[in-house]
């Protein structure tokens, strides 16, 4: 049996035809089944959509409670029967919530990863290897030159520019699911106790994070602060507000970006990032080739990302490597979200 007959990608996105289900629509379909909460991932106006609790949650928080006509809760590791496909969600380590989907039918088991991390994180169930025979992977930063540092040492350095800088008010760009709330832990397992001011894109978000049981420490609303205010203080916000008109109202602001993207120094200098910090939720370059391997499988998609280096050290493992070209796929996390 081809591995296509379970799995394939159509316009709407990743379509299993036994199961009547798609993975990750694009558009709006009858059935979805959904990795985790990010946009490019997590579209409205499905009929019916699965997916752990967490990101059942957070979409509504994002999208409305009326993101889909039904709504059903997976639970992890729990194998369920779709029309004789028999479908689990297992831990994908990216955000709160993120999850792989695994698919077993007539002897083949497929798993397709979404998007994910293996480093240590608080605020994600850390990543599950599951054995498989084709293994559905991102590829954001498939190439040898990411590869990530400890992101405590990264936090550290934001530490030692607010000794140094004390009279600045040291905005962070951090993508408002995720990014944000993992900072603030790694801040709090550093030691900082001070308040951490939040845009208010951040609030609802970062709210559920609480009430998930995550401790984030003491948070403060940045919204009606006066002018030239938080010298000193950490404030985090959407990457975009680092470069609005909102973010110079604040204590000559030093600009701090969160993200693996700012391995590239130039796009740090692009986009007038004082203080790049080296932190991601997605796999890096060494991550990637280990997870392959560690799930056995034989044959490798790749949905987005740098496909073309990751598919060649495929091949040269002795794996078949496709790409999906999968539209849509990364929009979000190339910009803010990696």
């Amino acid at each position: 049996m081809r591995p296509s007959e379970l799995l394939h990608p159509r316009p709407e996105g990743l379509y299993c035809p036994p199961g009547d289900f798609y993975i990750d629509a694009m558009r709006p379909v009858p059935h979805a089944l959904i990795t985790h909460a990010h946009s490019d991932h997590a579209r409205p106006g499905h009929g019916a959509v699965m997916a752990s609790r967490e990101t059942l949650a957070i979409m509504g928080l994002r999208l409305g409670e009326g993101f889909s006509q039904t709504q059903q809760e997976a639970r992890i590791g729990e194998w369920l029967n779709i029309s004789g496909v028999e479908v689990a969600f297992f831990p994908a380590g990216h955000v709160l919530g993120s999850c792989q989907i695994a698919l077993r039918w007539k002897g083949l088991t497929i798993v397709v990863s979404g998007d994910y991390k293996r480093e240590p994180d608080a605020t994600a169930a850390p990543f599950e290897v599951v054995p498989c025979d084709v293994f559905v992977t991102e590829a954001t930063f498939g190439l040898p030159v990411f590869r990530h540092p400890d992101p405590h040492g990264e936090v550290g350095k934001l530490l030692v520019s607010l000794q140094e800088n004390p009279h600045r008010a040291h905005l962070v760009g951090a993508y408002s699911l995720g990014k944000a709330q993992r900072l603030i832990r790694h801040l709090r397992e550093a030691g900082y106790d001070r308040p951490v001011y939040l845009h208010g894109a951040l609030e609802k978000v970062t709210g559920y994070y609480e009430e998930a049981g995550i401790a984030l420490g003491p948070l403060a609303r940045a919204a009606g602060l006066p002018r030239g205010s938080l010298a000193g203080e950490i404030l985090i916000c959407p990457p975009s507000s680092l470069s609005d008109i909102w973010s110079r109202r604040f204590a000559e602001p030093l600009t701090v970006a969160a993200s693996g993207w700012m391995r590239v120094r130039a796009r740090a200098r692009q986009r007038g990032v004082e203080l790049p910090l080296v932190i991601s939720d997605h796999a890096d370059w060494d991550s990637l080739r280990a997870t392959i391997l560690e799930t056995g499988a034989s044959e490798i998609w790749v949905t987005h990302g740098q496909e073309d280096a990751l598919m060649h050290w495929c091949l040269g493992q002795g794996l078949a490597a496709q790409p999906l070209h999968l539209v849509g796929f990364g929009e979000e996390a190339a910009e803010d979200a990696a």
